[in-house]
């Protein structure tokens, strides 16, 4: 895989630090899923989208989103053209291949809502007429922290299970931050990806990693994990069906860009974090006294994971 290498170096080269990030923000891609950035803000959201953007030949468009952000602004709106004296219909900012979706939280859950359709369906339909998007379609969204933002709108249940990754950017770590001042402390406006993959690259990546092999005893592995959410003291809410089916496609991607053609426990853990945190609803005393990545490592400890499992 060699352009999929090409690709983690130029994005680390762009934005020093988000190795992770970027390696997960990749399986999203590939496997047609969506991710929201959560930080404080200057701590690199857009600039990570954009730069995931820019390394890829296809078309990129971002959208502030605001409390005066109307959904037709989002998807598109038919209206009347004196000079042709019909309706015509105009394809707003989601037509494209990403799109990033900047400060989702500020925007009310009436235009949150209008992404719903784009990312489960991968269509819009405006005033009656279904438009298909661009493939691949993706949507990056950032947010700040919601409790420690006024004006914001949290993000229903409904609208983050449509994202497959939510990943907290952290503060870079101490030599990492001295090689951001280094590198771009001068001229920060010199940040820039070029073009390592196209369209076509990511498209024929989507077909080849369905044939990545899923041992039924990784698929028993994903399912004893969803269930033990279900069943955790700590949890109201635990995982659904469809967070089990986002959890084996994360980890088929995890093993696809990892040049691998079967799945292995450790793809299952290492992708479990950014999409179960999400997902789960702790307990009200489960909130009082736990972490959500600290229950979930717990249910990670006490689900034994296989261990041969002859990959097919």
């Amino acid at each position: 895989m060699r352009k999929i290498d090409e690709l983690r170096q130029e994005l680390d080269r762009s934005v020093i630090g988000r190795k992770k990030e970027f390696e997960l923000m990749i399986i999203a891609l590939i496997q047609q899923g969506h991710v929201v950035l959560e930080s404080v803000p200057g701590s690199g959201k857009t600039l990570m989208a954009k730069s995931f953007a820019g390394a890829m030949s296809g078309h990129f468009k971002r959208m502030q989103f605001t409390p005066d952000v109307l959904p037709s602004d989002v998807t598109g709106i038919r209206f009347f053209n004196p000079r042709e004296q019909d309706f015509v219909l105009r394809i707003g900012p989601i037509h494209t291949n990403i799109l990033l979706a900047d400060e989702i939280n500020r925007a009310t859950p009436r235009t949150q809502s209008s992404l719903l359709e784009a990312m489960e369906e991968k269509q819009v339909t405006i005033d009656g007429e279904t438009v298909k998007l661009p493939q691949p379609f993706m949507v990056i969204a950032t947010q700040n922290p919601v409790e420690s933002q006024q004006g914001t709108f949290p993000l229903p249940a409904a609208q983050l299970d449509r994202f497959l990754f939510r990943l907290e950017i952290g503060y870079p770590e101490l030599e990492e931050e001295k090689n951001i001042l280094a590198a771009f402390g001068k001229d920060p406006g010199k940040v820039k990806t070029k073009p390592i993959i196209s369209i076509d690259d990511v498209l024929e990546w989507s077909e080849a990693v369905k044939e990545v092999a899923v041992h039924e005893d990784i698929q028993s592995y994903i399912i004893h994990i969803v269930r033990a959410t279900r069943e955790h003291h700590s949890i109201d809410i635990g995982l659904s069906s469809r967070a089990a089916l986002a959890i084996l496609q994360a980890a088929q991607g995890k093993a696809f860009i990892d040049g691998r053609n079967f799945v292995n426990p450790d793809d299952v853990k290492s992708i479990l974090h950014p999409i179960a945190g999400h997902r789960i609803v702790l307990s009200p005393e489960g909130m009082l006294t736990r972490e959500t990545g600290e229950v979930l490592d717990e249910i990670i400890s006490s689900v034994p994971a296989p261990v041969e499992a002859v990959m097919k």
